[in-house]
């Protein structure tokens, strides 16, 4: 467990990682269409782990330890987002930057969408 953390931290050293990057992960690992309502249903279950585990405040004990965490469940929420837009071969990094500019017209923040800066 201990050196897929330590791995973890070389990879985020050597470089970020990308929506892209996760999208192509997940498929390359999970990926089947036909199952797209049960990862949706996933997806749901998991958006109520994160719900108990905010409203409980659940956070690591150890650096190591995430187990039943809010960062694991926001991770299994992501997983399971990126898997049914997966399922609809749709990618979010070209859809991220149409729909913050339809959210920065709507809501006027003034703030711009620039994923280059």
């Amino acid at each position: 467990k201990i050196n897929l953390i330590i791995l973890g931290e070389r990879k985020m050293d050597k470089g970020k990682i990308t929506i892209k990057y996760l999208q192509q992960y997940i498929k390359s690992k999970d990926y089947n269409p036909d199952l797209t309502m049960e990862y949706y249903l996933k997806l749901s279950e998991e958006t109520g782990e994160l719900a108990k585990a905010i409203r409980k405040n659940l956070r690591p004990e150890t650096e190591f330890q995430i187990k039943e965490t809010i960062e694991e469940e926001l991770w299994d929420v992501i997983y399971y987002v990126l898997a049914v837009a997966n399922c609809y071969d749709i990618d979010l990094e070209k859809v991220i930057p149409q729909k913050e500019y339809i959210n920065n017209q709507k809501y006027n923040t003034g703030i711009e969408f620039d994923p280059t800066k």
